[in-house]
């Protein structure tokens, strides 16, 4: 078995998918599926698992990705992921959740190519993409404009 075969079923199972329709889905036997869940605490009626599991995220006791157990430290914040790779894959796949407050959105102006953009966070961007800082920066004498010039350069 994967390490993709595994997670499919892990995430299936925390649906309330059953063993066969499981087995049907990552190509494995049912009983493979029904092992693999047994010795991983994913065993059990399917819709009381889910029900049992999603207690168990909301109370801090399992990773809000992959639904494993998270040991909690004595002080300090509580764990809500089991690992930082967990941690950004449930951000990449919920950035609906992420708080942004509406006085860090600042309108700008490249520039270079003089559009106007939206930036959020950093005040002090120049320029709207990549491109347009490496036009700016480095193709000035191709495009026939001045060198350019750092501004933590020190004229004499």
């Amino acid at each position: 078995m994967t390490d993709f075969q595994s997670k499919q079923i892990r995430e299936l199972r925390m649906r309330g998918v059953g063993y066969r329709a499981i087995a049907s889905v990552v190509g494995l036997s049912r009983d493979i599926v029904r092992n693999y869940c047994k010795s991983h605490g994913l065993d059990g009626y399917a819709v009381e698992l889910t029900e049992n599991m999603k207690e168990h995220m909301q109370q801090g006791k399992a990773c809000l990705c992959c639904g494993k157990e998270i040991k909690q430290p004595g002080t300090g914040r509580k764990r809500k992921f089991c690992s930082d790779k967990c941690r950004r894959e449930w951000w990449s796949a919920h950035p609906q959740v992420i708080n942004k407050k509406e006085t860090a959105f600042y309108e700008k102006t490249c520039v270079y190519c003089g559009e106007t953009f939206t930036v959020y966070g950093n005040n002090n961007r120049k320029y709207c993409n990549h491109e347009c800082y490496v036009h700016d920066r480095f193709w000035r004498e191709e495009e026939g404009r001045n060198p350019y010039v750092s501004p933590t350069t020190v004229r004499r």
